[in-house]
């Protein structure tokens, strides 16, 4: 633990050093930089001293704060999320150190590295905290930081729009989180996780279980939750976006794993109901993607597709669990938490990617770009290695996690178990199909559009590749994705001791539930290890039988035109057109055609805007109602001061009131001499 203490020390530290640096842009990134990889890896070395036994897992110091304590812990579920945090963060740094360069001229590094490194402890802090108080503070500084940190180029306006929209949406996760700790600490004189287990249970168990789906599954992007998330990942630079995607995003599930735990009564309808959220945000997810002309938008929308998945896959683990399907519960919990790791480092690789070919390019629109994959081929290639994982296609690592989840629906305690269970396996197996085909039709567009064909700017056609710094995470995360793959029996066996808390079973029980879906996962992994030698084959093969002779170059051909210009090549749009119709009251796609006409026609146009349904269904009518309705109290707002004193002197007056009856109260007033001899300081 002392190594973990040290690592969330040196993070504010280098972030305060690059603060106190101001607008010196080299020291700031210095600090920051160094700062975040030094911490992160003392971070790693703690986890792994905590796993060979050589260090205490615990640390507890009393906090004159109500009902707080200063109480943290290493159990394999923290260690686990942990991980995401510790990994992709310093490769995110390393990367921005070169990201950041065009920025030193116009803008402060000092605040931006202060947040960068504020995040990360929050995000730390949050898995290892085990009080109620602890846990909202260290998820109120993560959720701030962040804020900062997708505000910082606000001189456009649309970041700005993005940086409100989402300090609304996690102040409304956080509110939806106080009133479930308050319920779970009911009964017991402090908000410590340990007295949540073991307290009388007075919380109704179904409202917590729905307040965590609130403010967790707002800050996990779960559609409809999740309207804040398409427009907060473009906003921030791109380094930041692969941190809120691959680690921030993933402990929203921390958090319904960690009530998961808490709580005892569990209901078959609570995974009922995370199926359903999850299928409804991988489909509506990737259909949303796919309309996207945007690159980083389109993987926004690709991340909620892929917390759905994750979040299936928790739904299918709680339905095992709380009808005593223990194989069920343990592939459930395996494929999801297999996914989280999967989906960190793709969703990593593919937003530093999409950054470097935006900044390269000077744009983030596909219908701009084209033929990078010649001007950057490194870039290009990692790319397409994220994209073909992400799509959920072999040989790399998101086609095994979903193949547990398969396993899991496919089993005997799944579809062909008993009615409710096998209508839910049937929901889970379509949803990822349909999740899968349409994510590889996305991901062909934008390969397509953005890396092959023609450059159809001269931005696109004067791309490079950009600073070894910002390619080296690239390759590591491309390397870590194949690695997953072909390894993938190994990492899973690894996971077993996360799996069996979650399941209350010994890890050896449950590596015996595992073993059929297990010995099958090799199968998969030599299978994914033969298509590579095989690949690998026919490159070498290429390059000899290629030696020694001409190699030429030629303009594509023109179907017949004379002059073939990059206008020709399909766009974005009308490479899903047929997708985007077919779905059309889902996708809710505006078109505006202005049709060719006569026999020789000069012009016309098409244009094409989407819009996200959860935003214009439920959260803008909701919001403006919101403001009709308080618009007509402005009438308190007269500018009178005696008045508004008047104002607070009645609310104070209703408080002491109010709390003059508490504490009189029999009950209430044993309650409050209990929580005064556990905290004499109050």
């Amino acid at each position: 633990m002392h190594w973990l203490l040290a690592a969330l020390g040196i993070q504010i530290a280098g972030g305060l050093v690059a603060l106190v640096a101001g607008r010196s842009a080299r020291l700031a990134t210095l600090a920051g930089a160094v700062s975040s990889v030094v911490g992160c890896g003392m971070g790693l070395a703690g986890l792994a001293a905590i796993y060979w036994g050589d260090s205490a897992s615990t640390f507890h110091v009393a906090w004159n704060v109500p009902f707080g304590s200063l109480s943290l812990d290493v159990d394999p579920l923290s260690a686990f999320f942990s991980l995401p945090v510790l990994v992709l963060s310093p490769l995110a740094a390393i990367y921005a150190s070169g990201y950041l360069v065009p920025f030193r001229d116009r803008k402060s590094l000092g605040g931006l590295w202060f947040s960068y490194n504020l995040l990360t402890a929050g995000m730390l802090t949050v898995t290892l905290a085990r009080n109620g108080v602890l846990f909202l503070v260290a998820w109120e500084v993560m959720s701030l930081a962040a804020f900062f940190l997708i505000t910082f180029d606000d001189e456009r306006q649309e970041v700005r729009d993005a940086g409100r929209t989402f300090l609304i949406a996690t102040h409304l996760s956080t509110a939806a989180l106080l009133v479930m700790f308050v319920l779970l600490g009911n009964n017991s004189a402090s908000l410590d996780f340990v007295d949540f287990a073991a307290g009388p249970g007075a919380a109704p168990a179904s409202l917590v279980f729905l307040l965590a789906v609130l403010g967790f599954g707002t800050k996990a992007g779960l559609m409809p939750l999740g309207a804040w998330l398409p427009e907060a990942y473009p906003a921030a630079p791109s380094f930041v976006s692969a941190v809120m995607s691959g680690a921030m995003s993933k402990l929203g599930i921390y958090g319904l794993l960690r009530i998961v735990l808490v709580v005892s009564d569990i209901q078959p309808w609570w995974g009922w109901l995370l199926v359903a959220l999850g299928a409804i945000s991988a489909v509506l997810g990737i259909l949303a993607a796919l309309a996207q002309n945007d690159l980083k938008r389109l993987l926004a929308y690709s991340s909620i597709e892929n917390l759905g998945i994750i979040t299936m896959g928790v739904g299918l683990a709680v339905v095992g669990f709380a009808t005593d399907s223990f194989t069920l519960a343990t592939l459930g919990f395996a494929g999801a938490l297999f996914h989280i790791l999967n989906h960190a480092m793709i969703k990593g690789l593919l937003f530093l990617g999409a950054g470097a070919i935006a900044q390269s390019a000077g744009t983030r629109q596909l219908d701009l770009l084209g033929g990078l994959l010649k001007r950057m081929p490194w870039t290009g290639a990692a790319f397409v290695i994220g994209a073909v994982a992400i799509a959920g296609l072999p040989p790399l690592n998101a086609f095994a996690s979903e193949f547990l989840m398969y396993s899991a629906s496919l089993g005997s305690e799944g579809l062909l178990g008993p009615s409710p269970t096998s209508i839910v396996a049937l929901a889970v197996i379509g949803s990822l199909a349909l999740a899968g085909g349409l994510a590889a039709f996305c991901f062909a567009k934008a390969i397509g559009i953005a890396l092959l064909g023609e450059p159809r700017t001269p931005q696109a056609s004067d791309a490079r590749e950009p600073a070894g710094l910002m390619i080296l995470p690239l390759i590591l995360l491309a390397a870590g994705c194949a690695a997953f793959a072909l390894f993938s029996p190994l990492v899973v066996n690894k996971l077993m001791p996360v799996v069996a808390q979650l399941t209350h079973q010994s890890a050896e029980a449950t590596a015996i539930l595992a073993a059929g879906a297990l010995g099958s996962l090799a199968w998969v992994a030599q299978m994914s290890c033969g298509l590579v030698v095989i690949i690998g084959g026919l490159a070498v093969a290429r390059k000899l039988l290629l030696a020694g002779r001409e190699v030429t170059t030629s303009g594509t051909w023109g179907c017949g035109y004379a002059r073939p210009t990059p206008r020709i090549q399909y766009t974005a749009s009308s490479f899903t057109q047929p997708a985007v119709e077919f779905f059309g009251v889902l996708v809710r796609s505006r078109r505006q055609l202005k049709a060719p006409t006569g026999l020789f026609p000069r012009w016309g146009s098409l244009s094409t805007a989407n819009t996200d349904m959860s935003k214009d269904l439920i959260y803008r009518p909701m919001f403006d109602s919101i403001g009709l309705a308080l618009s007509k109290l402005r009438w308190l707002q007269h500018g009178r001061i005696h008045l508004y004193i008047l104002y607070v002197g009645c609310t104070i007056l209703a408080l002491v009131i109010w709390y003059a009856s508490v504490e009189l109260a029999p009950d209430n007033a044993r309650r409050v001499e209990a929580i005064s001899q556990t905290t004499p300081d109050l």
